[in-house]
């Protein structure tokens, strides 16, 4: 089965980090986003992948055929103007109309799943996680047959608080891209973009049966804060649990930690939950709860949730005190 996965999102709610990365490439429990994307898909015996480019497409490009060259089928579109994720699937379709079943993954969605059970439906099945504020996502409503009777996408007003999670099994390719093919000629569009929800509620009116799966874990990593969740979650679920490092001279590290490789770290404390990418270098420093780019310098300063971009230089104030009794002292740390 082919897998096609956007990548074109701009990521503007992780801004400043998205405007020299993309969102998918920002680092997370010692490897970008992306990459644990496609590892799980690699996983589960998925070999020929379709990534549908956007901002800063090239990056992502070199990314992927430097780690995964030789590995799996890459086909590489790109998606210009970004008007949406059926748009999305849309401007791929020379390399899926002749699919009879394909896999979609969004990229900036990291969920455990059992792809087992998605080859295995009979359906069209997508993903789904129950969540707090369905305000903020497509939203699955359940007839009393189980399946799928409606789709939403951002709801006003919801009537359920299914999620999709940004995993679609479609079992009558044809059929998907006949419905998006509809949105784009009728112009039928939400918030501006032709989305994959609308799509899929136009299979449904013509009889397409549309089961769920739910999924465990999953992290919509749009914003800092599901990004460092995620982060910590996936450290905590990783070999990097219990990994002991030896080589960074007086330094207390608090697994779970990451960290790169060429890293020179010294008189810090690191952890718990803490991502590193490669090539940094980390003096009088003390991090917690918080991803660190690759090529940046920190150097006195303390880090609590906190997410550092790649080649950034960060110092902060050495400090020699000598205090009498019955001092308070606040030195510009805030909770």
């Amino acid at each position: 089965m082919k897998v096609v996965i956007p990548v074109a999102g701009i990521g503007a709610k992780l801004r400043p980090h998205t405007h020299t990365q993309p969102k998918t490439l920002v680092p997370i429990a010692g490897k970008p986003m992306l990459a644990h994307i496609v590892d799980q898909l690699i996983d589960g015996g998925l070999k020929e992948f379709i990534f549908v480019l956007g901002y800063l497409g090239d990056k992502i490009e070199s990314f992927l055929i430097n780690e995964y060259r030789g590995k799996i089928d890459m086909h590489f579109v790109v998606q210009e103007p970004r008007e949406g994720s059926a748009h999305a699937i849309w401007v791929s379709r020379k390399y899926i109309q002749d699919e009879k079943e394909i896999l979609i993954v969004l990229g900036d969605t990291i969920a455990n799943v059992n792809l087992d059970t998605i080859f295995a439906s009979e359906h069209t099945i997508v993903g789904v996680k129950k969540v707090s504020n369905p305000l903020n996502f497509g939203i699955v409503e359940k007839g009393k047959d189980g399946y799928i009777k409606r789709l939403v996408e951002k709801p006003r007003i919801p009537k359920s608080n299914l999620a999709l999670v940004g995993i679609y099994k479609i079992t009558n390719t044809q059929k998907l891209l006949n419905a998006i093919e509809y949105l784009i000629q009728n112009n039928i569009r939400t918030n501006n973009e032709f989305h994959l929800t609308d799509a899929l509620m136009q299979m449904i009116k013509q009889d397409e049966v549309i089961s769920t799966i739910q999924v465990d874990n999953w992290f919509d990593c749009g914003k800092k804060e599901t990004l460092l969740e995620a982060n910590a979650i996936l450290l905590n679920l990783s070999e990097y649990k219990n990994k002991k490092y030896t080589s960074f001279p007086k330094t207390i590290i608090i697994p779970p930690v990451s960290i790169g490789e060429n890293c020179e770290i010294h008189n810090s404390i690191i952890g718990p939950n803490v991502a590193i990418g490669d090539n940094t270098i980390m003096e009088n420093t003390i991090v917690k709860n918080s991803i660190i780019g690759s090529f940046s310098e920190l150097k006195d300063v303390i880090l609590e949730s906190s997410i550092i971009g790649n080649d950034t230089s960060l110092k902060g104030l050495n400090q020699s005190l000598n205090i009498g009794d019955n001092a308070e002292i606040h030195l510009g740390i805030h909770h």
